[in-house]
């Protein structure tokens, strides 16, 4: 029965997106899995397209958050469509979320570069790397209307480093990356800061996950696995329990049959 629902529930929001109701007690939780449609995001030397790998690790979370506790989980998207990145936090708002978890994997010029890092919101970026990770993300084609001031961008930044949801981002970001750092036993990156579009505008918690190179031609391999994504599904979803304290991780949950009931590839 709980399948059925899940699956009930994931159609509607794909035929309704902005008209998805709050069915479930709890937090309301966004997971956002970037690119889409045209933007494909970065493409490892296999042909793997992030927009497909972290459309599969959106769903995955999502079902285990689905399983593991009482909240309202919604996705900006559950199919391959294209979403302008103003429009994914704004649709956390409307919604009136409680956290806002964008999933992308990263990509390097440098075939060996490995490990997963998580992102929060900064008009300053941590470091270079920080910077080109953004710049990458932030590429996307957007229509006249989706377009942003940069000096209003600037200015939404400024305004956001004085408010409780951008400090309680650093907490997420931490509690996330630990919990990745424990899954994955591959290099960690650390948390860090940068100017993300997507992340402007949160009025809650926002991270952005950068989960892997997608570059490297043995993480696109993991990347592209069931059991690494389910590995990585249940480090996101251990992190954003340890941030609102909703207890420890259900016992005997097989991850990766949970993302085969979700999606097939």
């Amino acid at each position: 029965m709980r399948k059925c629902l899940s699956i009930f529930l994931i159609a509607l929001w794909a035929a309704f997106p902005i008209a998805y109701p709050a069915f479930a007690a709890g937090p309301v939780i966004v997971i956002d899995p970037g690119h889409g449609g045209e933007d494909t995001g970065a493409v490892g030397p296999g042909g793997a397209e992030e927009k497909n790998v972290v459309l599969s690790l959106a769903l995955k979370v999502a079902e285990i958050l689905n399983e593991r506790i009482p909240s309202t989980v919604l996705l900006t998207r559950t199919g391959d469509v294209f979403i302008p990145l103003e429009e994914r936090t704004a649709f956390a708002n409307r919604n009136g979320a409680d956290l806002f978890v964008s999933i992308h994997v990263n990509a390097a010029v440098n075939r060996e570069a490995s490990g997963f890092e998580t992102f929060f919101l900064s008009f300053d970026a941590t470091d270079d790397d920080a910077r080109r990770v953004a710049a990458f993300e932030n590429r996307i084609v957007k229509t006249a209307e989706a377009k942003t001031d940069g000096d209003d961008i600037q200015l939404i930044l400024l305004d956001l480093a004085n408010t409780e949801a951008h400090h309680e981002s650093s907490r997420l970001a931490e509690n996330v990356h630990l919990s990745m750092l424990k899954y994955s036993g591959r290099e960690n990156r650390g948390v860090k800061q940068a100017p993300f579009t997507v992340l402007v505008g949160a009025t809650m918690p926002a991270i952005l996950v950068e989960s892997g190179f997608i570059s490297n031609p043995a993480e696109e391999k993991l990347l592209t696995s069931k059991k690494e994504q389910g590995r990585i599904a249940e480090a996101i979803v251990d992190g954003i329990m340890g941030f609102t304290g909703t207890g420890a991780k259900a016992p005997g949950k097989d991850v990766t049959s949970i993302g085969k009931r979700t999606r097939k590839n």
